[in-house]
């Protein structure tokens, strides 16, 4: 079955590929296993300039990669191209850091020479989805190539132009063919990948379920993953809090990536001493979001990524209004006459969301928030906790105890007082509970794929 790229904004079918087949599949893992024997051998400083060759010339491309992004999956143009930026960002941090990240590290104890050395694993498969199609995949790459791996990258099928740009601009970059490798197969192909002996571990961000499928996968064959799937994060807001503030942020959160992210903050959990003012504000804020051709740099909510994701998110919002809850605020659409077959949701606020209804433990991916009325600081964490995500928090006080309690008691990988929970290179990233286990970004995300070897020596040199 070929693989099609469709506009989301207008439906529009704008290319398709036949998938690899078997043997094509092989010659590529060939190809990876063969080049990582020399790879692994290259210097620091050599990883290090292919980095920097890929920030430079993602920077230089930035507006046609940005384009690209944006017809493929609707991302609204400015945030495609601030996409772009913060690979180029994330390239320049190891290129910079990976070296320290790296180098060996004594220890002493009686052996003349004890250490922990870290070394490259081999061939790392990545399963990455669509929603942030460029930084996705190089916030894994750009450590794994600067640890010495090679990769081999199974993306989101509606995203298949961006897949293989990626790989084209690391070749442009200098990396020896087979370094990176992209694959265009379906998802069910995946497991058979993982058996293969050459495979030495596996990333996927995604879906709760199909995080629980490589895993299933991976410990047959006893291989090391690292898993960032789901959330459905909380925002507090408590008493003490700048309330325009919190709001501005608020519909940031909840519209970034048109509402398809995994750290965008989904429940809002209000203190009812500025419940009122804060969901009068939210409302207000939503009303006048820029709905349109995610084209135009006016733009600030274009379409969801598929018809198929559209129509879940609709499932799940009447799902909700069976179950009880009600529609404090839902937008009306006036679209441009192009886009009216396009994969639009209109923004939308439930309130009255009870533990009793399905939606309550449900990550909604899309403009759809969740607004709930809290009497206490405590009943805010239980509210928060009550989920069996945990990817991040973000909670809004000027009272330092409180934010030592909220840091304390949020059970999230990630806890951002006064702020938006977004990613940095400079900081480890990754969930707990149905979110997920391991970590990307930072020393930590470096130090997933690599063997970290005890190494001993006794006697003179």
């Amino acid at each position: 079955m070929p693989i099609a790229s469709v506009n989301p904004t207008t439906a529009e079918v704008l290319k398709t590929f036949l998938p690899l087949g078997a043997e094509e599949v092989e010659s590529a893992i060939a190809q990876a296993a063969r080049t990582f024997e020399t790879y692994r051998l290259t210097s620091f400083d050599q990883r290090a300039q292919w980095l920097e060759n890929t920030a430079n010339l993602l920077q230089q491309q930035r507006d046609a990669l940005a384009h690209l992004m944006t017809l493929e999956m609707g991302k609204p143009i400015t945030e495609a191209r601030a996409e772009i930026d913060k690979c180029a960002w994330v390239c320049r941090y190891y290129a910079e850091q990976g070296a320290a990240f790296l180098r060996p590290e004594l220890i002493p104890t009686e052996a003349s020479y004890s250490a922990i050395h870290y070394q490259p694993l081999g061939i790392i498969l990545a399963v990455m989805p669509w929603n942030f199609p460029f930084w996705q995949v190089f916030r894994f790459a750009a450590p794994a190539l600067m640890a010495g791996n090679v990769a081999l990258l199974k993306h989101a099928s509606n995203v298949p132009q961006c897949a293989l740009a990626i790989a084209q601009l690391l070749s442009e970059a200098g990396f020896p063919k087979g370094v990176f490798q992209t694959l265009l197969i379906p998802g069910s192909a995946v497991a058979d990948l993982v058996a293969d002996p050459r495979i030495q571990a596996a990333t996927l961000t995604g879906s709760e379920a199909a995080g629980k499928s490589l895993a299933q996968a991976a410990g047959q064959h006893l291989k090391k993953t690292v898993l960032e799937l789901g959330g459905s994060d909380p925002f507090i807001v408590m008493p003490s809090a700048n309330l325009p503030q919190a709001i501005a942020t608020a519909v940031q959160a909840r519209m970034i990536n048109n509402g398809q992210s995994c750290i965008a903050a989904k429940r809002f959990i209000v203190h009812e001493a500025v419940y009122e003012a804060f969901a009068e504000g939210i409302k207000a804020a939503f009303e006048k979001w820029v709905i349109g051709d995610p084209l135009e740099p006016t733009t600030q909510l274009g379409p969801l990524a598929t018809a198929a994701i559209r129509d879940e998110l609709h499932a799940q919002v009447e799902l909700a209004l069976s179950h009880g809850a009600k529609v404090f605020y839902r937008r009306s659409l006036n679209l441009p006459s192009h886009c009216q077959q396009g994969y639009f949701f209109a923004p939308t606020i439930l309130t009255e969301v009870t533990p009793d209804n399905p939606v309550f433990t449900q990550e909604l991916f899309g403009p759809v928030a969740m607004l709930f009325r809290v009497p206490s600081l405590t009943a805010a964490i239980e509210l928060a906790n009550a989920t069996p995500f945990g990817l991040g928090a973000s909670a809004w006080t000027q009272e330092n105890d409180e934010a030592e309690i909220l840091v304390r008691d949020l059970e999230a990988g990630a806890v951002f007082i006064n702020a938006m929970v977004k990613s940095d290179p400079r900081l480890p990233f990754g969930g707990i509970k149905a979110s997920g286990y391991g970590r990307e970004l930072g020393r930590a995300g470096l130090l997933e794929f690599v063997n970290i070897k005890t190494v001993c020596r006794y006697g003179d040199p």
